[in-house]
């Protein structure tokens, strides 16, 4: 039994199906289905069982699944080491983020990875949907969110921040923006989610906390979108610092209400590295997180 025949053991497991696996792999699924009988005649037991709907670990199967887990781990990892003393991080790299973040943040990074790291093939999924790591076979996500649940390796890329902003065309005959309650004289631009389009959450330099009430005639996604609708003066908008560094420092934007802190859910929010071992990070996954670290002030 080789490498290849523990990790397609481990594949079936959490795909649940001969023909997820064929599909990932390229191949039929009676190839897989001979594949598995071939593994299962020499270790002398049934790993799986058929149900109406997926294959099931019997239990003697999920027995040897957990023992041979660590183990394909540290032979990934043995042989992802070996390479790296030879070569520079290498392989197919899948990565996701929510449609906006992939679109702003990390295209216009990509040529230079690219050329730091040219054997590593970048495959983006960038998606507002919520991908499942292990099932999608992502090598590394970010997500934005206070915080990030779930089975995973979780590591803080930035801290982020929420800003009302609005073009300077706008702003020059529209009525004053500078305290939370002026937003009353504005219809904003607004994201779908209840908290967003609803009532903003503003802290001053005390840190007393103020909830005011927003309303507006145009609710738009992505974030991209909103971003897009302020800079065509449609009005103001409360968007990331990430997405509107830029437009801040060319004058495209305008920061509005600047002396106070606002937000829509919480005032601690972040961008989180996300991937799924534990034990074993590949030399491409650990290149793009030390280039995303490293590049995310530029």
């Amino acid at each position: 039994m080789n490498l290849n025949d523990l990790t397609l053991i481990q594949e079936i497991a959490r795909l649940g199906s001969f023909a997820s696996v064929a599909r990932q792999r390229g191949v039929d699924p009676s190839s897989v289905g001979r594949l598995v009988a071939g593994i299962e005649a020499e270790l002398g037991l049934r790993l799986f069982s058929r149900t109406t709907r997926r294959m099931e670990l019997t239990e003697a199967g999920a027995l040897y699944l957990a023992r041979i887990a660590p183990l394909t781990e540290e032979l990934e990892r043995a042989r992802e080491d070996a390479r790296a003393i030879q070569s520079k991080p290498r392989g197919n790299l899948r990565l996701s983020a929510s449609a906006t973040f992939g679109l702003h943040f990390i295209v216009p990074r990509l040529a230079a990875f690219r050329a730091a790291y040219p054997e590593v093939a970048v495959e983006g999924i960038f998606s507002d949907t919520n991908i499942d790591l292990v099932a999608d076979r992502i090598d590394l996500a970010i997500r934005l969110a206070p915080e990030v649940e779930g089975d995973y390796v979780v590591s803080k890329l930035m801290d982020t921040r929420y800003r009302v902003v609005a073009s300077p065309e706008y702003l020059r005959t529209a009525p004053h923006l500078v305290r939370p309650e002026d937003m009353e004289e504005h219809r904003a631009i607004l994201f779908p989610f209840r908290d967003y389009r609803s009532r903003w959450l503003f802290q001053d330099a005390q840190g007393k906390i103020r909830e005011q009430a927003v309303s507006g005639d145009i609710v738009l996604s992505p974030a991209g979108a909103i971003r897009d609708a302020a800079l065509a003066g449609i009005g103001p908008a409360l968007l990331p610092d990430w997405l509107i560094a830029g437009d801040l420092a060319a004058g495209s934007l305008s920061l509005c209400i600047a002396d106070w802190e606002v937000t829509a859910t919480t005032f601690d929010t972040a961008a989180w590295l996300v991937y799924p071992s534990r034990s074993y990070v590949p030399g491409k996954v650990r290149a793009m997180i030390d280039y995303l670290r490293g590049g995310k002030n530029e």
